[in-house]
């Protein structure tokens, strides 16, 4: 604005104010402005990506944490009671025979076929 004030006073013109309506820019420095921010976007979206990479690792950590846990509380229950791995087998037979329940086939199953291999356990 001072170049312009400077330059008007040469023509004995006094700007006090000046509001530019109409504005164009050339196509390369229009060009250059869309890939800034195509690049921009790239970023973010690399960052995101990068992000959810390591909110999935921390998921499968966790959830392997969780089955490890899991698998040692088995192994102590096993220990105490050896009438838990029947109890578990009982439990599987149940949630398949649920399973077939809700399905439109007729099935006639054994107890060999829903897991129930027990013994004769005397109570």
């Amino acid at each position: 604005l001072n170049d312009l004030k400077q330059r008007a006073r040469e023509f004995n013109l006094v700007i006090d104010d000046c509001s530019i309506t109409h504005c164009t820019f050339s196509q390369q420095y229009n060009k250059a402005i869309e890939e800034k921010q195509v690049a921009q976007q790239e970023a973010e979206r690399a960052k995101y990506l990068v992000e959810k990479a390591l909110q999935d690792k921390r998921t499968v950590i966790t959830r392997a944490e969780g089955h490890a846990a899991a698998a040692q509380l088995i192994g102590e229950a096993v220990q105490r009671n050896p009438a838990f791995v029947s109890i578990r087998q009982m439990e599987t037979a149940e949630e398949v025979a649920n399973s077939l329940q809700k399905s439109g086939n007729k099935m006639f199953l054994n107890s060999d076929n829903l897991l129930l291999k027990l013994p004769n356990i005397d109570y």
